[in-house]
């Protein structure tokens, strides 16, 4: 998904991506429990160049998230899948990966027509004006963030709330005990799945970027 979306000129298949994975001992099964093995991955099967960012997505790291959404580039979190696939708090047992797009904001203000223009099928969603060189949204009147967001079981891309993913992605602290019961191999950082997923957040880009 995050292939499609850095526009790579050939897209590796799945399989491919996995055996990518395997052979560089990222995986065992399909698994990614390190961000830092991610990054590796992502730079090598699409070309392009990925920065893993710590400490989840608030702080500093949120200006950068959404800098880098406006840009057009996906952002890769991990976090916690409910039944829904939405984002939930099980300490890391039901980890997951999902692909971030978009942004969809919510303002208390008015938008000027000079950086935004109205969607033409739904009345009161503006976009940046892509003909405006550095058009920006009023920080200031922002109340509700919602991320674009699409995981790889589910079949339409959903729209998360902010702070319910950053939420989830904290908290990714425990290898899930029914996995580690179960007699198969996996592939799991030193310091545990709190040193390889908690609060990691990639930001991809084409390498001319």
């Amino acid at each position: 998904m995050a292939g499609h979306l850095l526009n790579a000129c050939e897209v590796m298949g799945l399989q491919g991506i996995v055996d990518c994975a395997m052979a560089r001992g990222y995986t065992a099964q399909g698994e990614m429990f390190s961000g830092a093995n991610m990054v590796k991955l992502a730079e090598e099967v699409f070309r392009c160049r990925g920065e893993l960012l710590n400490n989840g997505l608030m702080g500093r790291n949120r200006a950068r998230i959404m800098h880098h959404l406006w840009a057009g580039y996906p952002v890769l979190i991990p976090y916690d899948e409910d039944f829904n696939h939405e984002p939930c708090l099980r300490k890391g047992h039901k980890a997951h990966w999902a692909v971030i797009s978009g942004v969809l904001l919510g303002l208390k203000c008015g938008l000027s027509e000079d950086t935004c223009e109205e969607d033409p099928d739904i009345p009161g969603l503006f976009q940046l004006r892509a003909d405006v060189p550095g058009a920006r949204y009023p920080e200031e009147c922002v109340v509700h963030t919602h991320l674009l967001a699409k995981q790889g079981k589910s079949l339409k891309y959903q729209l998360w709330e902010y702070e319910r993913v950053h939420a989830s992605n904290a908290q990714l602290t425990e290898f899930s005990p029914k996995r580690e019961s179960d007699g198969t191999v996996y592939v799991v950082p030193a310091g545990g799945v709190e040193s390889g997923l908690c609060g990691a957040v990639i930001l991809l880009q084409p390498l001319s970027q």
